[in-house]
């Protein structure tokens, strides 16, 4: 019994070995964390802003004209003639019908955008990444949500915060 034991470990020490051997340096990254720190996330809703604000008041304004037709027929209504209240509704719906369409097709360009400009944000987030990998010898650098546990000095998370910020 003793030597069958004997030999299991000696074949568990001649396998581990090589495997021990070959370990890799891993790190990980909060992708999360590090979009939420950047400055540059900011500056990107500043410029989506100014790029968008003049559509945006132009729907807001379709808004509150809305409510006032609105406020208007509640107010009124009693006092209107058939043809007023007629002419009130195709207005309302006139307007919620073009107020629908540019909203849509606001909301639809500034995801668009946004998509655009976070893509960019990723491609220089993922260059860093690369550039410290490289110059740390990380083997690998795997996503912090795909990692049940890790050591907080393996988590490179603020260290790609720290280039980003720098590079602006």
């Amino acid at each position: 019994m003793k030597k069958m034991v004997n030999r299991a470990l000696i074949t568990l020490a001649l396998f581990a070995t090589p495997m021990l051997a070959q370990a890799e340096k891993l790190a990980v990254v909060d992708m999360g964390e590090v979009f939420e720190q950047l400055p540059q996330r900011e500056q990107i809703s500043k410029s989506l802003k100014a790029e968008f604000g003049d559509r945006v008041a132009e729907v807001q304004k379709m808004q509150a004209d809305m409510r006032a037709l609105v406020e208007k027929q509640q107010r009124d209504g009693a006092l209107m003639s058939d043809s007023q209240k007629t002419e009130l509704v195709r207005k309302m719906e006139s307007l919620k019908s073009e107020f629908q369409l540019k909203g849509k097709a606001l909301d639809e360009d500034m995801r668009r955008r946004q998509g655009e400009e976070q893509n960019k944000l990723l491609v220089q987030v993922q260059k860093v990444i690369n550039t410290i990998a490289d110059k740390e010898k990380y083997d690998m650098v795997l996503q912090r949500g795909a990692v049940i546990f890790v050591k907080p000095e393996a988590d490179i998370s603020s260290k790609v915060v720290e280039a980003l910020s720098k590079g602006k």
